[in-house]
C-alpha cells in the first residue's frame, strides 16, 4: 500500500544530486503520481478479490468434508432434520459427493503485497480519491457475494440446534461482534469477562502525550533552512515541526502550528521573529488544504501573522524578510507552475504586489539588504533582478554574456560592496555588478525606447521629448552583468554564507568541501565533511569561527576548520518502517529504505550507533534479554545484531519476499518471522539469542502477514494478514492453525500490536478501507493503545477499546503516513515514525492529574492543549 513519493528523487539518468533542487518537483506533472496511485489501488483490489475467493474455496472444501458427518449425526438424532438438510443441500446446488477441483490455483496462491500509502506531500489526490471510492464500492460488492445469503455453516448450526443436539454451542457462542472492512465481515468473539457488550462505555485515556523530542532534519531536498537565533538556538524543520534546538544546552522547543510539511524558513532582521511556509495538504476526506506562511515569535512560540491563506498554490517554496526597512515586508514564492512572486506587509498581513515569476524552478529569493525595492530570485537557468515600484514588480534577467550559462543557479548572497555573488551547478562563484544598460546587455523585461527619425525641429520636440526623457531614464538605469568568475568546487555550489568581516563561505555538493574566501575571493581555508553525512546543504555562522552545517543526508554538523565537524542532529534519509524498543533500557532501534539500522537513546536524545546493511530493513524486535536484536529485510533475509559490538551474530533467509514482522516470545525461546509469502516461520532460540534453528512454519493465511503477537505463556500466536484475517496458532502443538477461533477469546497476549482484534476494534473509523491504520501498540501496563494511521496522526486510546467510535486523543506533527509506533519499556514515552518524512517523534506520556503543559497540536474529545500558544 505504499504510494510513490512526491519528495524529490533523482536518478543517474536524469539529474545528479548536485543538480537537484528543493523546488524542482514542481516542474513535473502530477499525472504520473495519480496514475501510479490508480494502478496500485487496482492491484490491491485484485489481491483482495483473489484472497476472498481463496477463502471461499477453502470454506467450501471444509463444508464438503463436514457434510457426511453432519448427516450421520442428524440421522442418529432426528431423521426429519436430515431430510430438511438434504433439501437445503439440493437447493444450494451442493451434494455430499461433490468435490472441489484440485486444479484451483487460487487457494494458497501467493499474492504479492501491493499496498498504497498516502505520501507526505499530499498533492493531486482528488482524482486518486475518486478512483479509490469507486474501487471501494467494487470491493464491497464483490466481498458481499460471500455474505448476502445465510451461510451453509450457519444454517447447518440452526438445524442442529433445532434438532435438539446435546452438543450445541449456540448459547456459548452467542456473543460475537462483526466489523466490516471494505465489505468483508470480520467476526470477533466477546471475552467471558464481558457480560454485556452493549453496556460498555468508552472513555478517552486519562493519559496524554506531549512532544518531547524530534529526531531528524530535512536537508535532502530543502535549502536555506538552518539559522541561529539570538537565543543561541538553531532553528530548522522536519515534517510539520519547526525545531528550536539550543546548541549548548541541548534542549528543544517546537513550533507546531503547521498542518503539513514545512518547506521553507527565514528569520527576521531582529533574529527573534521567524517566517515558515508549508506545502499544501489534504484533510481526512481527501480534500485539498491551502498552504500559507506563519510569522511567529521564537521566544514565545506565538503566531503573529498568517500570510497568504487561499493565495498560494501547491505550497510555499521560498520566503525572505526585507532588511533595509527592518523587516517590514515579506517576499514569498509559491510552488505553482508560474511560481508566483508576492510581497506582503508583515504588520497588516496584506498583499502589496504580485507577479508571475517563471515556469522554471525557483530555488531562493532575497531582498537587497540596502534597498527593499530590489529583489533577486534564482533557479533553473536564470537569475532575475526585480524592482518593486508603486505596487508592481518588474524584472530584468542577468546577462551571462561570454560566460557559460549554468543549468542551475543554486544560491546567492550580497557582498558588502553591493555586488551579488551566485553559486551554480558548474562549481563557479559568479560576481555580478551593475553596468550601464544598452541594447546589447539589457535583460529581459527592459524596454528600449524607439529612436526618433529626422523631422522638423518643432515636430521632433513635440513628438519625441517624452521619448528623450525615457531614453535618459534608460541610460541611467543599470543592469547586473557578470564581472568575474571564480572556480570554487567540483560539482555544484549549494550554499554561500557571508560573514560579518566580508569573508565568504561556500559549500560544495560533489566534493563536500567548505571553503573560506577573503573579501576579494581568494581562498583562505577549506575542509571536507565526512562522506557519510553527504553534501553541504547550508551553512550558519555561529561566531565567525564556529559553524553549523546542514547536509543532504539530513544531518546538522557543528565545528570549526581547525577542529573538524561532529554531528549534533542526525536522521534517516529515506522511508522508515522498522521500529523496536529495548525491553529494559531507554533505547530504541529504527530501520528503513536507506539501509541504515540506527540505535537511539531516548534519555540523552542522541544516536548511539548506526550501521549500513546490504538491503533495506522493514521490521525489528529485541530479544527479551536485551543483548541482541533481529532485523527483517526486504529480500526474506533476516539478521541478528549484537547490541554492544554491532556485529552480525546470525544470518538466515526465509523465502524470497520481504519480511513484515519479527517477534520474540516472552521468554525468548522462540522467534516468529512474518513474511509477505503468507507464512510465519518459527525458530527455536538458544545461546542467549545467538543461535537459531527452524522449529516449524505456520501455513494458512491467504495473504501477506502484517502483524503478530505471542500469548503470555509463549504457546500461541495471533496474526493478521493483508486480507484482514485474524488467525490463531498453536505453536507448542506443532504450529497448528486453531480452526475454532472462539476458543482463543479469553487468551492473554504478551503484547498487542495486531491492528485487528476484539480489544482494539474501536480504533477503526467507520468506513475504513483496512489500510488506514498502519500500526498500533498496547502499553506494558495495559491501560493505553497508541495508534499510527495513514493520515499523518498519532492517536492514544484507552485499552481495551472494543466499541466503534472510541474517543481518543489525536496528535499531529508528522508530514507523511505514520508507519509505526511503540511504547518504551516503562511506558514513559511513545515513539512514532513517519514514512516519507523521515522523522521520528518522541512523545512524553503525561499521567492523569499532572496538568497540561501543552506540547503539541492536540485534538481530543475531552481537551485541547498546544505547545505553540496563540495570542
Amino acid at each position: 500500500m505504499r504510494a510513490s513519493s512526491l519528495f524529490s528523487r533523482t536518478t543517474s539518468d536524469t539529474l545528479s544530486l548536485d543538480d537537484v533542487s528543493a523546488g524542482s518537483s514542481a516542474e513535473y506533472p502530477d499525472r504520473v503520481s495519480v496514475m501510479e496511485g490508480r494502478l496500485q489501488l487496482q492491484e490491491n483490489e485484485i489481491t483482495l478479490l483473489k484472497s476472498s475467493l481463496a477463502d471461499a474455496l477453502r470454506r467450501l472444501r471444509l463444508h464438503d468434508q463436514l457434510i457426511p458427518l453432519l448427516k450421520q449425526q442428524l440421522i442418529a438424532v432426528n431423521p426429519a432434520a436430515a431430510r430438511v438438510l438434504n433439501q437445503v443441500f439440493c437447493s444450494d446446488g451442493f451434494s455430499s459427493s461433490r468435490k472441489l477441483s484440485s486444479s484451483s490455483a487460487l487457494d494458497g496462491t501467493h499474492h504479492p503485497a501491493t499496498r498504497v500509502r498516502r505520501n507526505s506531500e499530499k498533492l493531486a489526490k482528488d482524482p486518486q480519491e475518486k478512483t479509490k471510492k469507486r474501487l471501494d464500492k467494487k470491493a464491497a460488492s464483490s466481498a458481499n457475494l460471500l455474505t448476502r445469503s445465510p451461510s451453509l455453516e450457519s444454517r447447518t448450526k440452526d438445524l442442529i440446534a433445532s434438532a435438539g443436539s446435546p452438543g450445541s454451542r449456540r448459547g456459548t457462542q452467542g456473543q460475537s461482534i462483526k466489523m466490516f472492512i471494505r465489505g468483508r465481515p470480520i467476526t470477533m468473539y466477546v471475552p467471558s469477562n464481558i457480560q454485556n457488550y452493549d453496556d460498555l462505555r468508552m472513555e478517552p485515556p486519562v493519559e496524554k502525550l506531549e512532544l518531547d523530542w524530534v529526531y531528524g532534519y530535512r536537508g535532502r531536498d530543502c535549502r536555506a533552512n538552518l539559522y541561529l537565533l539570538a537565543s543561541g538556538e538553531a532553528v530548522y524543520f522536519i515534517a510539520c515541526v519547526v525545531v528550536l534546538y539550543h546548541i549548548n544546552n541541548r534542549t528543544q522547543r517546537h513550533y507546531s502550528k503547521h498542518t503539513d510539511c514545512v518547506r521553507c524558513l527565514t528569520i527576521h532582521p531582529d533574529k527573534v521573529r521567524v517566517a515558515s511556509g508549508q506545502t499544501a495538504g489534504v484533510d481526512k476526506d481527501g480534500k485539498p488544504l491551502q498552504p500559507y506562511v506563519h510569522i511567529w515569535d521564537s521566544s514565545t512560540l506565538i503566531t503573529l501573522q498568517q500570510i497568504g491563506l487561499g493565495t498560494f498554490e501547491r505550497g510555499v517554496g521560498s520566503v525572505a524578510f526585507s532588511f533595509a526597512d527592518s523587516g517590514a515586508f515579506l517576499c514569498v514564492i509559491d510552488d505553482s507552475n508560474e511560481h508566483m512572486l508576492s510581497v506582503w506587509d508583515c504588520a497588516k498581513g496584506t498583499k502589496h504586489a504580485e507577479v508571475k515569476s517563471t515556469n522554471e524552478a525557483v530555488f531562493t529569493v532575497e531582498f537587497n539588504p540596502n534597498d527593499s525595492t530590489n529583489i533577486i530570485t534564482c533557479g533553473k537557468s536564470h537569475v532575475y533582478f526585480w524592482t518593486l515600484s508603486a505596487g508592481s514588480l518588474t524584472k530584468k534577467q542577468g546577462i551571462f554574456g561570454k560566460y557559460k550559462k549554468p543549468k542551475f543557479i543554486q544560491c546567492f548572497v550580497f557582498s558588502l560592496t553591493g555586488d551579488v555573488l551566485t553559486g551554480d551547478s558548474e562549481g563557479n562563484i559568479l560576481t555580478w555588478g551593475k553596468s550601464p544598460g544598452d541594447v546589447k546587455t539589457l535583460g529581459k523585461g527592459a524596454k528600449v525606447p524607439p529612436q526618433p527619425t529626422m523631422l522638423p525641429d518643432s515636430i521632433a520636440v513635440t513628438l519625441f521629448f517624452p521619448l528623450a526623457l525615457q531614453m535618459c531614464e534608460t541610460c541611467d538605469n543599470k543592469t547586473f552583468q557578470i564581472m568575474r568568475q571564480t572556480r570554487a568546487h567540483d560539482g555544484s555550489v549549494f550554499t554561500l554564507c557571508m560573514l560579518q568581516g566580508g569573508a565568504l563561505l561556500s559549500g560544495g555538493g560533489k566534493d563536500r568541501k567548505i571553503i573560506r574566501w577573503s573579501a576579494d575571493l581568494a581562498p583562505e581555508r577549506e575542509c571536507e565533511i565526512p562522506e557519510k553525512f553527504g553534501a553541504v546543504r547550508c551553512i550558519a555562522d555561529v561566531d565567525g569561527e564556529e559553524l553549523l552545517v546542514g547536509t543532504t543526508r539530513n544531518a546538522i554538523l557543528r565545528g570549526t576548520f581547525s577542529d573538524g565537524f561532529v554531528a549534533i542532529v542526525q536522521g534517516h534519509v529515506d522511508e522508515m518502517w522498522g521500529l523496536a524498543t529495548h525491553p529494559s533500557q531507554d533505547v530504541f532501534l529504527t530501520c528503513g529504505h536507506d539501509r541504515q539500522v540506527c540505535v537511539w537513546n531516548t534519555e540523552e536524545h542522541k544516536l548511539d550507533w548506526c550501521t549500513t546493511l546490504e538491503e533495506y530493513g522493514l521490521c525489528a524486535d529485541f530479544c527479551p534479554n536485551g543483548a541482541v536484536v533481529s532485523v527483517g529485510l526486504s529480500t526474506g533475509r533476516w539478521l541478528v545484531l549484537d547490541l554492544q559490538t554491532k556485529d552480525i551474530v546470525s544470518d538466515y533467509t526465509d523465502g524470497n519476499e520481504q519480511l513484515s514482522v519479527m517477534r520474540y516470545s516472552t521468554d525468548g525461546s522462540f522467534l516468529a518471522v512474518g513474511s509477505h509469502d503468507n507464512f510465519i516461520y518459527i525458530y527455536n532460540v538458544t545461546e542467549s539469542g545467538r543461535r537459531y534453528s527452524r522449529y516449524g512454519k505456520c501455513n494458512g493465511h491467504s495473504s501477506f502477514i502484517t502483524h503478530l503477537d505471542w500469548s503470555k505463556d509463549g504457546k500461541y500466536i495471533m496474526s493478521n494478514s493483508g486480507d484482514y484475517e485474524i488467525l490463531y496458532w498453536d505453536i507448542a502443538g506443532g504450529c497448528k492453525l486453531l480452526r475454532n477461533r472462539y476458543e482463543s477469546k479469553d487468551r492473554e497476549w504478551a503484547s498487542y500490536t495486531c491492528v485487528l482484534g476484539f480489544h482494539v476494534m474501536g480504533v477503526w473509523l467507520e468506513g475504513s478501507d483496512g489500510t488506514d491504520i498502519n500500526a498500533l501498540c498496547r502499553s506494558h501496563n495495559e491501560r493505553m493503545v497508541a495508534v499510527a494511521d495513514d493520515f499523518c496522526k498519532v492517536h492514544l486510546f484507552q485499552y481495551p477499546c472494543p466499541k466503534p467510535k472510541a474517543p481518543n486523543h489525536s496528535y499531529e506533527g508528522h508530514g507523511s503516513h505514520v508507519t509505526n509506533v511503540r511504547f518504551t519499556h516503562c511506558d514513559s514515552h511513545v515513539l512514532s515514525m513517519g514514512g516519507k518524512d523521515t522523522c521520528i517523534l518522541q512523545w512524553r506520556v503525561k499521567r492523569g492529574g499532572t496538568g497540561d503543559s501543552g506540547g503539541d497540536r492536540l485534538h481530543s474529545s475531552s481537551s485541547t492543549s498546544t505547545s505553540s500558544p496563540e495570542p
